[in-house]
């Protein structure tokens, strides 16, 4: 069969033998209890400046297939393949993607051997090794269109190329602070075609528009390094207007990294912070929460880590040593705090499905302080005797999918942020955030801001560079006595996890919080 040029229009030709191969060919392969296909197509481009100049551009195509076999005679095990392909594999598709099941079936059927030997080498330690089993749920068959209003295919590259060559002048010229601006921006669209054995046929798309923002200013505090990035789930409108959505607010890209290195000139002429060495009363703002909740909330609520999946890598979850010892159904934080995870709220972490087909699902974390539950997977899902809420996604679909966050978030209170920091006799209000260091369990964290203001008798006062909070996960949770109605939702571009490394496109946020920790700073 000859296929047309590569374009996402690729996957209207192939679907129905990618249907074909998952349900009627897996039955050809003895000892094959399921399969599933993904086939995932990209067309984007991208354009970089640097001091006003023109760094780099290209428009670039990707093409990738992934497959899971479960497998065995007896003990059942997952078996995996995946590949990157090119133009020269259309015309032989049909065989690239056979050969691939037959792989992921051969290593499902040696996964399960070694599996059952193991087990029966360890007595009683080896009924820890079980036969991989799938949680039920609903099989679709569906479309989902990407949303834009400009097709991130129709832009010239060189409208790319101008638009970073001039962010990037402007906010050289400035001011005599700014020494160094390196500006990136990028418009993707991508489709992605899942079919299983058991029937599922869904077919997803999406738009992707970022703009990246790097600025160094010198000052009398010495050097700040400011990075940010502004982007969402639409076309190319996303950097030339901006967004203006109820949950998530840019200006347009020269706007922002006007913003952003106006910001780097104040700190680079601010007082260093000291730090504490007593808990003060601290006010986060939304940007700066939306990594707190990433990294305390997000990734201590997927299940693969908390069963030790990731521990070698990665690290586990404090919130979950065993079946018997965990925090589900107690509490863990204040009343006032609740957190989730969203798929059908906007931006990057928004999809329909998942990559094993599952429905996405809110995910409620922690409901009034309360812990609820984990992100998980149908296998993960099968061994806690829970039902999917569709958190198993892969970076490309060469890799093998992993739990990961969707739209992460702390959910809305009901307050003022004004008044509540009118509240405060003294305190300090921290806005953005920049860098986090997080224990191997997230039981306590350490996160910078990118800025910090001093409180005083209910007003924001003096702003200090090179400052953050510290803190125990729950102790700090538990002291949130003040939650904002300012609810907003950030991306976040390069969530890591895996090995090898996924880097990952997701969407955190929250409202304004207000808690008491310790300030991080510069001791002199």
């Amino acid at each position: 069969m000859s296929f047309q040029p590569m374009t996402i229009e690729i996957i209207d030709q192939i679907r129905p033998m990618i249907v074909d191969l998952a349900t009627r060919y897996r039955k050809s392969l003895r000892g094959c209890r399921y399969a599933d296909i993904r086939v995932q197509v990209d067309e984007g481009q991208a354009a970089a400046a640097e001091n006003g100049g023109s760094k780099h551009s290209t428009r670039d195509y990707t093409f990738a297939i992934g497959i899971r076999a479960l497998s065995g005679n007896g003990m059942i095990a997952p078996g995996y393949f995946g590949q990157s392909l090119g133009a020269a594999d259309l015309d032989r598709l049909a065989q690239v993607v056979k050969d691939g099941l037959r792989h992921a079936h051969h290593r499902a059927l040696a996964n399960a051997e070694r599996k059952s030997a193991t087990r029966e080498g360890l007595d009683a330690l080896g009924d820890a090794l079980t036969s991989t089993s799938l949680a039920p749920i609903d099989i679709h068959q569906d479309t989902v269109p990407a949303q834009f209003e400009i097709d991130p295919r129709t832009v010239p590259l060189e409208e790319l190329v101008a638009l970073t060559t001039e962010v990037s002048r402007s906010a050289l010229a400035l001011d005599p602070h700014v020494k160094y601006t390196f500006i990136s921006a990028y418009t993707l669209l991508t489709r992605e075609l899942f079919c299983s054995s058991e029937g599922a046929n869904i077919d997803q798309a999406f738009a992707m528009t970022q703009g990246t923002c790097f600025i160094v200013a010198h000052g009398a505090s010495g050097t700040q390094e400011l990075y940010d990035y502004m982007g969402h789930q639409r076309g190319w409108e996303v950097l030339t207007r901006g967004v203006h959505e109820e949950s998530i607010r840019f200006p347009d890209f020269q706007a922002f990294s006007i913003g952003l290195a106006n910001d780097a000139v104040s700190l680079c002429n601010a007082r260093p912070l000291k730090p504490t060495n007593r808990e003060a009363v601290v006010v986060t703002d939304p940007h700066y929460n939306t990594l707190l909740v990433h990294e305390i909330v997000g990734h201590p609520m997927e299940l693969d880590r908390a069963l030790k999946l990731e521990t070698s890598y990665a690290g586990r979850s404090w919130l979950f040593r065993n079946m018997q010892e965990h925090q589900l159904g107690k509490p863990i934080a204040s009343p006032l705090v609740s957190a989730f995870s969203d798929p059908s709220l906007p931006g990057y972490g928004h999809y329909k499905y998942d990559h094993e087909g599952t429905p996405a699902t809110r995910v409620t974390h922690i409901d009034r302080g309360i812990f609820r539950g984990f992100m998980n997977s149908r296998q993960t899902a099968a061994i806690l005797g829970v039902s999917p809420n569709g958190s198993y996604k892969a970076t490309d679909a060469s890799l093998v999918p992993l739990i990961r966050m969707s739209n992460t978030v702390f959910g809305p209170g009901e307050r003022d942020p004004q008044e509540m920091i009118r509240e405060i006799p003294h305190g300090y209000y921290l806005v953005g955030h920049r860098t986090p260091s997080i224990a191997e369990s997230r039981e306590n964290f350490r996160i910078t801001a990118m800025k910090v203001y001093e409180i005083k008798n209910g007003q924001i006062g003096e702003l200090f560079c090179n400052g953050g909070i510290m803190a125990d996960t729950k102790d700090y949770l538990m002291q949130v006595d003040a939650v904002g109605n300012d609810f907003r939702l950030y991306p976040i571009p390069n969530c890591g996890k895996g090995q090898p490394m996924q880097t990952k496109r997701l969407g955190n946020g929250g409202p304004t919080m207000r808690s008491r920790a310790r300030l991080t700073g510069i001791s002199k």
